[in-house]
């Protein structure tokens, strides 16, 4: 019997799953879903962990979401800690899989893996399912995208361009093959407990952190969603957004969308619905405004790739030379400036940080202490919950100024900073930084 497998990436939920449905369609009569976990305990470049204890902490939780769901129909995910290009070809070949399917990820590192895959003679259908606009719809080809957001931002707008439909999650997949002798050739598989061994506290139970009583997986986003939309939140949320912390001055959509259990269709499709019910308001407004933002950075690797990746980004500028006390200071909140350092320790002990906070944090490292902004991108990357390939690289070189920003970098003040957000000083007490 035909088989095909279907490897999860970034996107770790059922609903609205084109990647998915195209498997399930194929033509297969069998189907074994994967996930090979990534490489999380070699250090970076810059000394520091590729995905931290936080980080994976919210993944196994993710995870164990995505495998009930899928044992609720009646499959085992299976689950691997060795590199995708040992164990794909092994598992291809033990089941004579025909083929692969996944969605696209229009990164380096990403692509290399899909390209790996191919190279070893695996067909890998990889279908691009991220964004919230279909890039086919948009005004340009990818090689023509606007150099800046609001041109982009103007263009979708002007022309009405819509998303296609969020689908439904399937409610049966094609049967699994009988596994015993296929899997008796495969490495051991991974367990849940080993993801995270030996850190075993998430960061929403930090009673300081924005994220307490949230969960991973797509059923606690889903929760999220509705319990946003269905309050008046959204009618606010361009007032509150700027706030530095507290669980309901953002919507937090983003740690769901960043594992992929939340699709920005769903949640396009939801906010609709909440302005149906409850009115359009500039806040619900600028909710639409942040999934532009979101899709503008992911358009922006499929025009520029590995670009986005050099020491110069976009803008040729040479990067000044890393200095990994500086670096180490910075990461660990001991600079001696209380806003930065209470930002700093916020995103070291719950893996998320506000909006506002990100901005000039990143500012502060890269215009106050010179640094390289490929360093702070790594730290980003190591600790935040909500870290996503697109808009940490495209944020970082915006405010770098090797990216989409037309002003050529942001250069935040920090004692305006501290005045306008912490005036009371309650954000820095909250986490142990006293001082002005």
């Amino acid at each position: 019997m035909k088989t095909v497998i279907y490897w999860f990436r970034n996107d770790l939920r059922l609903h609205d799953q084109p990647a998915l449905q195209a498997a399930l369609t194929s033509g297969a009569e069998r189907l074994v879903t994967v996930y090979c976990l990534p490489e999380m305990d070699s250090p970076t470049r810059w000394g520091c962990a590729g995905i931290g204890p936080l980080r994976r902490a919210w993944l196994r939780d993710a995870l164990v979401d995505l495998q009930q769901q899928l044992q609720a129909l009646g499959h085992e995910l299976q689950i691997y800690t060795l590199p995708v290009t040992q164990v794909l070809p092994q598992l291809a070949s033990a089941l004579d899989a025909s083929a692969i399917y996944c969605e696209e990820i229009a990164a380096p590192y990403e692509q290399q893996q899909v390209a790996d895959l191919r190279a070893a003679g695996i067909r890998v259908h990889s279908i691009w399912q991220s964004s919230l606009l279909d890039p086919a719809a948009l005004p340009w080809p990818a090689d023509s995208l606007p150099a800046s957001f609001t041109p982009f931002r103007l263009a979708v707008e002007q022309r009405r361009i819509a998303p296609p439909p969020a689908q439904p999650a399937p409610d049966r997949l094609l049967p699994p093959p009988a596994l015993d002798s296929a899997l008796a050739a495969m490495p051991a598989r991974a367990t849940l407990s080993a993801v995270t061994a030996p850190y075993h506290s998430t960061a929403p139970h930090d009673p300081r952190s924005s994220l307490q009583g949230l969960a991973a997986g797509e059923r606690a986003g889903r929760a999220q969603l509705q319990h946003y939309l269905d309050s008046a939140l959204p009618a606010h949320y361009k007032q509150t957004r700027n706030q530095l912390s507290g669980r309901d001055f953002s919507s937090k959509w983003s740690i769901w969308l960043a594992s992929g259990a939340l699709s920005a269709r769903q949640i396009y499709a939801a906010l609709k619905q909440h302005e149906a019910q409850q009115g359009a308001s500039e806040g619900s407004y600028w909710l639409w405004f942040e999934l532009l933002w979101r899709d503008y950075f992911r358009f922006l690797h499929l025009q520029h790739g590995a670009k986005l990746y050099r020491a110069g980004g976009l803008s040729g500028k040479p990067v000044p030379p890393h200095d990994s006390a500086a670096f180490q200071r910075w990461c660990h909140g001991q600079t001696g400036v209380p806003l930065v350092d209470a930002a700093m320790r916020e995103l070291r002990h719950s893996g998320y940080l506000s909006n506002r906070l990100r901005q000039v944090v990143a500012s502060y490292w890269l215009n106050e202490m010179q640094g390289d902004w490929r360093a702070g991108a790594a730290w980003f990357e190591a600790c935040l919950l909500d870290y996503d390939v697109y808009s940490n690289q495209g944020n970082w070189l915006y405010i770098a100024g090797r990216g989409s920003d037309p002003r050529g970098g942001r250069h935040f003040n920090i004692d305006k900073q501290t005045v306008e957000h912490d005036a009371d000083g309650s954000y820095r007490q909250l986490w142990g930084v006293a001082g002005n």
